[in-house]
Order: structure tokens, then sequence, then C-alpha cells
């Protein structure tokens, strides 16, 4: 995994790494199985004790801090997990906010969405702040108020068809370039990259997924209760701005 950044669309691990890391960009066909994509059990089958989703609360702001560049997070409001959801520690300035998300946030149907493990640091701009991070306060709240991944999904899905849940925004985007992020079993920490949110369309019209293109989309997790569709531009460095190597 010491691939430079220009290798990557070319290497079979990287490429399977980065539709597992892209938890983000879809968020499929909730909880009607726990099983991998080839058949096999996931090793994270129901939602683990809550206190192994929970970090000590510096440890937290500095991680989500981590995933912009200083220039943006120093200004950004700070989310962290509390008992009942999201809670500011920290009052920005500049419009953006920064939290870790948890592996409820991944596609519904990857074996990593009850992964007490997995830490999503991002951070969103302004745009972003109005309409994607409610879907990660939403989430996040019903998860610890007890809801099944089942009945997630399909208060989800009502949200939408209520309008409850907003579209994104023109312009809306993140950055998720924090070094110590882990995205999950297969992916660790994958890469430095920034993600767009849009209203659903095609991957076509942004060039996603075509051979020597820098944009990515996962194509194997696209049936989104939210609705958004995100595509990637991975980067070469990390937010503290060394070199980001496989």
């Amino acid at each position: 995994m010491k691939l430079p950044i220009d290798q990557m669309s070319s290497f079979p691990v990287a490429s399977r790494a980065r539709r597992s890391a892209a938890f983000l960009l879809a968020l499929a066909l909730g909880g009607l199985s726990a099983a991998r994509a080839d058949g096999t059990p996931s090793p994270y089958p129901a939602m683990a004790p809550v206190e192994q989703y929970r970090m000590d609360r510096d440890v937290e702001i500095a991680l989500a801090r981590s995933s912009a560049p200083e220039g943006i997070s120093r200004e950004a409001t700070v989310l962290v997990m509390g008992a009942q959801g999201y809670e500011t520690a920290v009052e920005g300035k500049n419009g953006f906010t920064c939290l870790v998300e948890r592996g409820w946030m991944s596609p519904f149907d990857s074996p990593d969405f009850w992964n007490p493990k997995l830490r999503g640091p991002v951070c969103y701009n302004p745009a972003a702040v109005r309409s994607i991070l409610p879907y990660t306060i939403n989430r996040t709240k019903r998860v610890l108020a007890g809801e099944s991944k089942a009945q997630l999904h399909a208060d989800i899905l009502a949200a939408v068809a209520k309008g409850e849940l907003p579209v994104p925004e023109v312009g809306a985007m993140s950055y998720m370039m924090a070094k110590d992020g882990y995205l999950g079993d297969s992916a660790g920490h994958w890469r430095p990259h920034l993600m767009f949110h849009l209203p659903k369309t095609d991957a076509a019209t942004w060039g996603a997924d075509v051979p020597g293109s820098p944009v990515v989309y996962n194509d194997e997790f696209t049936d989104m209760p939210e609705p958004e569709i995100i595509f990637l531009l991975p980067v070469g460095k990390w937010s503290d701005g060394t070199p980001a190597h496989k």
C-alpha cells in the first residue's frame, strides 16, 4: 500500500478499497441482510454496546478538526457525539462544521454498518452544513434512541417522502483528509479526498469511474434513502500537508 496517487485507479486492491471506503457515497437498502456482497456473514451483524462508539471528547474534537486543512478547521464549528446525538463542542466562525461520523453512516448493506471501530472525520462547507449534515444528525439521533437498522431505513424513506430531509444545495461539499480516520476494515485509512454532494443524478454526468478520470463513484452501493449522490475526488496530501501514499 505504497503506490503514488496517480497509480490508484489502475491498482485492483485500491479499486476495491475505494468502494469500501466510500461509505458516504451511498446509503443503500436498509438492514435486510447482515451478509457481505459475496454472501459471507458480516463480522458486525448488530449494534455493539454504545460505549464502543464513543470517544474521549478532546480526542474526538482533534480528530474532527483533522478532517480539513487547519486554515479551514481552525474557525469551524466542531460537533461531538453525546448521549442522544451530536452536540456542539466548539462554536465556529466560518460556517464550516467538522465532526466524526460512525459506522451507521455506511451503506445499509455494508458489513461495516455496525463496526464500532469506524471513524469518519468530515468537515462540511456551509451549503453542506445546511443540506447534508441533517442526514447525519437524523441517523445518529435515531440510532442512539434505539432504532433498529430496518426501522431507521423506513424512517428515512418516510422523512424524504414528507420533505423533512433537504436536497443537497448547490455547492455542497466536504473534506475527508484526516490521516487518522478509519473508514472500515477493508479500506482502513484509505485516501484523503473531497466529496461533492448533489441531488441524485447519473454518474456519467461527472465522468465518474471512467478510466483515467480522478472522480470516484461507488457503483456497488447505489440505493440511497437520503436524496443525494456523492462524488469523490482523491487528493495527494493529508490535512497536515504530508503526502498521501499507499
